[in-house]
């Protein structure tokens, strides 16, 4: 009996692993950013079929990190690193709004057709509508939800925009969500983010490993 439970268990994690790879793969390979989306279709695709065997959003993330080490090679450095390289300016320029970066770029998971994801910090949900307008901006509004915390959903504006070829895409906050980063889809921890001065520190010490590191 235990032997088969036993069994059982290692087949559930070996279709768990292969359902993480697969998503991982059509997330890099189709463009699809969702991983619920991805998980599904993985399923789909593989046949199976039951709970037990979906993995977690960290899982299929962590499998990513993997696939873009293995063959997107060089290409997804230099993406990464271009797209972080924005993101700075972009930090900067919005200091006004204590931004901080958050998602793909931060996360190391970025292409070459992920958006720099900002949260700009106001209790005037407009002001950075004015402000882009007064820097001639043109950008596109939109709206998002945000888990704030266990017990609170926001609806936020959002503000996409493109420079230098990349997308950019801004969700307004209110100031007090300075102290605690909302939760994260990926695994409904306060989201990971980083101040101008954090993502320079992050991008020093990635130049320092890639002289260290031969080839």
């Amino acid at each position: 009996m235990h032997h088969a439970r036993q069994h059982a268990e290692t087949r559930t994690r070996e279709r768990r692993l292969r359902l993480a790879h697969e998503a991982a793969r059509l997330m890099a390979e189709g463009g699809i950013r969702d991983f619920h989306q991805a998980k599904l279709k993985a399923a789909s695709r593989l046949g199976i079929h039951d709970d037990a065997s979906l993995p977690r959003n960290r899982e299929i993330e962590d499998a990513l990190r993997q696939y873009q080490r293995l063959f997107a090679g060089p290409n997804h450095a230099q993406d990464l690193r271009q797209r972080r390289e924005a993101a700075l300016r972009a930090l900067d320029f919005f200091q006004a709004f204590s931004p901080r970066l958050v998602g793909p770029v931060l996360d190391g998971t970025a292409d070459a057709n992920t958006p720099v994801h900002l949260h700009a910090h106001s209790d005037d949900p407009d002001a950075v509508a004015r402000f882009l307008a007064e820097h001639r901006i043109p950008a596109e509004s939109s709206a998002r939800r945000l888990r704030m915390d266990r017990d609170r959903v926001a609806e936020l504006p959002v503000w996409v925009f493109s420079a230098e070829d990349i997308g950019f895409d801004v969700t307004v906050l209110p100031h007090d969500a300075l102290r605690q980063a909302p939760l994260s889809s990926v695994d409904e921890k306060p989201m990971r983010r980083a101040s101008s001065s954090q993502l320079r520190q992050l991008l020093a010490e990635e130049e320092i490993a890639g002289y260290e590191t031969p080839g």
